[in-house]
């Protein structure tokens, strides 16, 4: 996956590069002294939450938004006994800022209560096979991927320091032609609805975060074998609808490709080969996986960018009367420092009217009236939920 950032606010240009984001699929889970991620969360660590704590403690973000890692791992730890109603779901987005991670992990709370048998992970042989199933079916898909075209939507935003406090600066409408024998081809439509000039094309001249890589390549190359990826079943979820098995990933950064890059006037100025890690959300029944997520790691100290990250949700598609699992939605995010200033960019796409693509048609001759019409709830995308926040390890007994 390739990202191109230029800052709204500066002169500065800032490139997230993944190339040949690669991955080795590990035969056996990386042991738990080696893992750089936490175990996964043990359930009952004191009684459940109550309502009046669990308001307590969210009344606490307004002025300690760092605190909601804390939140989340408690409701994660020790549960609730109370239920989800509309005014809580009401409550927490007020005093979350909206953030949906809350809800989600309250929601996988009411799960677990409901169902704590189905909430539990699997044997790890089993998690090990699902794992090796899901490694040859997203290979195999890869290799059967057809000539497709398809309508991205883009909200672009921008926050200064670490706040997260996004104010949207454009939107976009993107043509991109997919094809087996030269990968994925871009077509800028439109800037907040109008037509763009001849010099604005998608990519380092447009400005702002640019990203490329989300099809194919973003996830057929977490399971190829140049990167020496571990793997480690962590945690049961329900994802629209599918019981999955989420595995968290590390690719070391010697044996890592991902390139950040930063430069201004439209040209490279610098590159460094960062490590990355993330989760992966494996659907038990298909094998196959819905949601891919990753942040950069090991990033050069002085580096302008400080951090970089990713999300893609993946969906069945109909292409030509045939079903094939691609991108419904995507998050990128990083974060830069340059002359003292810290910005943060984040890019929500939407992606639409998937399609056969011809081989007599070219990226060129394609337009807005080559997609189907937008529908209204699809004009403004839904705030993408944002990445999970890693458990805290349990404590080992003293011997």
């Amino acid at each position: 996956m390739k990202v191109i950032v230029s800052s709204i606010a500066r002169v500065a240009l800032i490139s997230f590069f993944c190339l040949g984001m690669g991955a080795i699929f590990s035969t056996a889970f990386a042991q738990a002294d080696n893992t750089p991620f936490p175990q996964p969360t043990e359930l009952q660590h004191g009684p459940p939450l109550t309502n009046q704590e669990f308001v307590g403690l969210l009344y606490q973000l307004a002025k300690r938004p760092e605190e909601k890692a804390k939140l989340i791992d408690e409701i994660r730890k020790r549960g609730i006994d109370f239920p989800l109603t509309p005014g809580l779901r009401s409550l927490v987005a007020t005093k979350s800022g909206n953030d949906p991670s809350i809800i989600r992990t309250l929601e996988e709370a009411v799960r677990r209560k409901e169902n704590p048998v189905a909430a539990s992970l699997p044997p790890t042989a089993e998690g090990l096979e699902l794992l090796e199933r899901t490694r040859k079916a997203t290979l195999g898909a890869a290799e059967k991927m057809p000539d497709y075209l398809v309508k991205q939507q883009i909200i672009r935003s921008h926050a200064f320091g670490q706040s997260k406090n996004w104010a949207v600066y454009d939107r976009l409408s993107i043509a991109v032609s997919y094809r087996q024998s030269a990968g994925e081809d871009y077509k800028l439509l439109s800037i907040n609805g109008m037509p763009p000039t001849q010099d604005q094309t998608y990519g380092m001249k447009l400005g702002g975060t640019t990203s490329t890589g989300e099809y194919v390549t973003a996830l057929s190359d977490l399971f190829r074998p140049e990167s020496h990826a571990e793997f480690q079943m962590v945690d049961t979820d329900t994802l629209r609808g599918r019981r999955t098995i989420i595995y968290e990933y590390e690719v070391k950064k010697e044996f890592s490709r991902q390139t950040l890059g930063w430069g201004d006037g439209g040209s490279l100025k610098q590159q460094t080969i960062s490590g990355y890690r993330g989760r992966i959300w494996v659907d038990r029944e298909s094998n196959r996986v819905l949601r891919l997520e990753d942040l950069s790691t090991d990033i050069d100290p002085g580096f302008p960018i400080t951090a970089a990250s990713k999300m893609i949700d993946y969906e069945w598609v109909a292409i030509n009367e045939q079903e094939h699992l691609l991108p419904l939605r995507a998050v990128v995010e990083l974060t830069d420092r340059y002359k003292g200033q810290t910005e943060q960019t984040r890019n929500e796409i939407l992606f639409r009217g998937y399609r056969k693509f011809g081989a007599e048609v070219k990226i060129i001759d394609v337009d807005e009236k080559d997609f189907p019409a937008d529908k209204p709830e699809e004009s403004e995308p839904a705030r993408p939920e944002t990445k999970p926040v890693l458990k805290q390890a349990p404590k080992k007994p003293n011997p």
